[in-house]
């Protein structure tokens, strides 16, 4: 089912307002190890990450906020 333009523009507002793109290289060969790890976990390359990052976070943080 195609998207419409009305939902395309909500979901475009939504992210500008709500989301931070970072971008991440890596090496082929520490990427093909991270997203086997994401398969073994039953999880996308994206969840894992966003899953370590948080709990790495947490460690670190554990008041629950944020350094700045």
């Amino acid at each position: 089912m195609a998207m419409t333009e009305k939902r395309k523009k909500y979901l475009l507002e939504y992210q500008k307002a709500n989301l931070k793109r970072v971008p991440l290289d890596m090496r082929f060969d520490d990427y093909r190890e991270l997203k086997s790890a994401a398969v073994a976990a039953g999880m996308s390359v994206n969840g894992y990450i966003k899953q370590a990052v948080a709990e790495k976070i947490a460690r670190e943080n554990p008041s629950g906020t944020a350094g700045t």
